[in-house]
């Protein structure tokens, strides 16, 4: 599998449905349009193949454009399509598309090497922005996340809306491997297929497209929540897990998706542990350290939440959690 770099697309990319655009693009694409400002604004869309609000606001943009210039030059990048035909995250075989950036810590593999190529070829085009486009299968709001603190890429980030989240792990993902070229963000579009997720998308493509440059003043603090992503917390291994067997390791509250983006006190409960069993999951701050005992405990069989603290991207979708991770737990950052 190769890298496929063009400068015009087949009509049908502009009604296509994602499921389908393997057909058009079996491997990995990264297409430039000209624009009236030549310094690009790359965008990427479908790094999970059944993420598919990037593709779709993407097909309204170009239909915009069909009969006008850019306003700027673009490059699209164009993911898994192989996984988007069987609307799945990734293929069991592949490893996940925003995990093999540079920066990542999984072996050279012909993902990495194609990953590796577009950020070379993308940082001698001296790229104005970058946006990464992505969506949630759990209960979560639109927003935006950063890798670096800077001003620009927090104007970036407050131009999508006010709730930001800065992240440094995990590794290997899209946004911070650009973040080294330019002002980088990655957009949280809530579920897949609502239209709402598509136009606000849309908006802020378009939006982005007319930026003659970034202001590099800080954002009002009244105009942004911003938070810190402390840990990530997957499930262990060898645990099982459901969300309705109760002969699990773990089973889990089946309302866990509605903690998303609040603040939980300690003590709270999510789940139940089988009795005999050891404790399931496993916290990893930016650092890469273990720090699940600062956040979890086990008290008569109940899972509980160690201090107060504010998940991100829980999930009811076994499959997702057992590819990526149940959560995400953030801090507030005040500016």
């Amino acid at each position: 599998m190769q890298l496929q770099q063009i400068t015009t697309y087949p009509e049908k990319l502009l009604s296509c449905t994602a499921q389908d655009l393997h057909t058009l693009f079996p491997q990995p694409t990264l297409l430039h349009l000209s624009g009236k400002n030549p310094q690009p604004l790359f965008i990427s869309v479908l790094l999970h193949g059944n993420e598919t609000t990037g593709f779709l606001a993407l097909q309204c943009l170009l239909n915009k454009y069909t009969e006008q210039s850019l306003p700027r030059s673009i490059s699209i990048f164009f993911g898994n399509t192989q996984a988007a035909e069987q609307d799945l995250r990734r293929l069991d075989t592949q490893p996940d598309y925003n995990r093999i950036w540079p920066g990542t810590n999984i072996p050279d593999c012909t993902e990495t090497t194609f990953a590796q190529e577009i950020v070379d070829i993308m940082r001698a085009k001296e790229v104005f922005a970058s946006i990464d486009v992505h969506n949630n299968t759990g209960l979560n709001p639109h927003y935006a996340c950063i890798n670096k603190l800077d001003n620009r890429y927090l104007q970036l980030a407050n131009l999508f809306g006010r709730l930001t989240v800065y992240f440094l792990r995990p590794l290997g993902v899209q946004s911070a491997a650009f973040a080294e070229l330019c002002p980088a963000v990655t957009l949280e579009c809530g579920r897949p297929g609502h239209q709402h997720g598509i136009d606000h998308a849309f908006e802020y493509l378009n939006a982005c497209l007319h930026l003659h440059e970034l202001p590099d003043h800080p954002v009002h603090a009244q105009d942004i929540d911003l938070f810190h992503t402390t840990a990530q917390v997957k499930i262990t291994e060898n645990s099982s897990f459901s969300f309705s067997d109760t002969s699990s390791d773990l089973l889990f509250n089946k309302d866990l998706e509605r903690m998303n983006f609040t603040e939980i006190t300690a003590n709270t409960s999510l789940g139940l542990v089988n009795e005999g069993s050891i404790m399931p999951l496993r916290a990893i701050d930016e650092l890469g350290k273990d720090v699940t005992n600062n956040f979890f405990t086990i008290d008569n069989k109940q899972l509980k939440i160690r201090r107060k603290t504010m998940p991100s991207m829980l999930t009811l979708d076994e499959r997702v959690i057992r590819q990526d991770c149940l959560c995400y737990l953030m801090e507030r950052i005040k500016l």
